[in-house]
């Protein structure tokens, strides 16, 4: 009884999300392999250009502009720098295990979404021109996977370095908010399948969560060092 109460509630609905989330997966790569989403993921593609003109995206030219901005912060330049820099203030911030816990994450995350690409191999859509040039393969986004686990995995641990509650909460919001809008870049762009995105999403949220669960095993939060110190200041 002593060790089921040492679960938080949290913890048990993060369990339940992986375990769900991994089924969720596992159908949906099998979908794709019989090709069973192809007219899903047609009709969509090509609800985003226009009827005349397969080259030419819905919305205003400035929301293309926009998109192809968007689609680089889930490039490996960016999420690259953004890791580094992060990992390294908290290293002068004296967090090593947090650092080196966030460098770890993002870097294995990144090794499992290339390996996803590889076993998967699905080839790029070719149902519209891509406004941006692509050359690996698209089952599951890289662009959405990657920045799932990044993202994610960085709005999880840094907001477990924050005393205030909305702090947290804003994090973790920012993380998804990129998150999911740059899935939606690689779909409008069409460079990816909307089900390459679906799984990027459901991957790169299940490799977060999963770091999650060991970061809360393992790592220790800035507020848990405050209330240390609190103590001892109390003692004096």
């Amino acid at each position: 009884m002593a060790r089921l109460s040492a679960y938080e509630p949290l913890t048990l609905i993060t369990m339940a999300s992986i375990a769900g989330g991994l089924f969720l997966l596992q159908r949906l790569t099998s979908e794709v392999l019989e090709g069973e989403t192809f007219r899903f993921d047609e009709a969509i593609l090509l609800a985003l250009r226009r009827a005349d003109d397969l080259a030419v995206p819905v919305g205003p030219g400035w929301l293309t502009h926009a998109f192809d901005d968007i689609t680089s912060l889930g490039g490996v330049t960016v999420l690259s720098l953004l890791t580094v820099l992060i990992t390294v203030y908290l290293l002068l911030d004296r967090r090593w295990p947090i650092a080196l816990f966030i460098f770890s994450s993002v870097l294995t995350g990144w090794l499992a979404s290339t390996t996803l690409k590889i076993l998967i191999a699905r080839p790029r859509p070719d149902i519209v021109p891509h406004l941006v040039e692509v050359s690996d393969l698209s089952f599951p986004s890289g662009h959405a996977m990657v920045s799932a686990v990044t993202y994610l995995t960085l709005g999880a641990l840094v907001a477990r370095t924050q005393r205030y509650r909305s702090t947290r909460i804003f994090v973790m919001a920012a993380g998804v908010f990129l998150a999911v809008i740059i899935g939606l870049s690689r779909i409008y762009l069409g460079v990816h399948y909307p089900t390459d995105v679906f799984a990027g999403w459901c991957a790169g949220a299940l490799w977060a969560l999963g770091c999650w669960l060991i970061s809360k095993r393992f790592v220790p939060s800035r507020a848990s060092d405050d209330g240390v110190e609190n103590d001892n200041g109390d003692g004096d």
